[in-house]
């Protein structure tokens, strides 16, 4: 038998994460950080994450740079955020890129990040991926991936 087909979720940059959901079987969800190597992306690592899960599908948060962040941050996150598309784009997965307005209307959300890990404890409860406050960006990427199967 086959492995159940996953679509990914991305939150980008580098405190984001990257997550799977099955929607063939719904209640099968992971959700990591993504992988750092001194404080950045390990785009090596990222890609081989990815091949391992085989995403039909990659549904990545559209960001560009916040009010009053610094240049060098904004920096970083524009780093962070190209490298997770050009190893979504080197792979050849498609990929559906979607503002946090859109998506989060979908499901009804606020900005408020606490929102999203709710929501995502509520749709699995039975995983430990969003258990604690600082998983919130595991949270969105779950719910972006998840966005990728209802709505694209």
């Amino acid at each position: 038998m086959s492995e159940p087909h996953c679509i990914m979720g991305v939150d980008p940059g580098s405190s984001g994460a990257i997550a799977f959901y099955f929607p063939e079987l719904p209640q099968k969800i992971a959700a990591l950080d993504v992988p750092l190597i001194n404080g950045e992306i390990d785009a090596a690592a990222l890609a081989d994450l990815i091949k391992g899960y085989n995403p039909l599908m990659a549904v990545i948060e559209q960001v560009g740079p916040m009010p009053k962040q610094g240049v060098s941050s904004t920096f970083k996150f524009g780093v962070a955020y190209g490298l997770v598309r050009g190893a979504v784009a080197a792979l050849h997965i498609p990929m559906v890129l979607v503002t946090p307005q859109r998506w989060k209307k979908h499901y009804r959300l606020t900005a408020e990040k606490e929102q999203a890990r709710a929501l995502a404890v509520r749709l699995w409860p039975a995983s430990e991926h969003f258990r604690l406050k600082k998983h919130h960006g595991r949270a969105e990427a779950a719910l972006l991936a998840k966005y990728g199967a209802e709505a694209v």
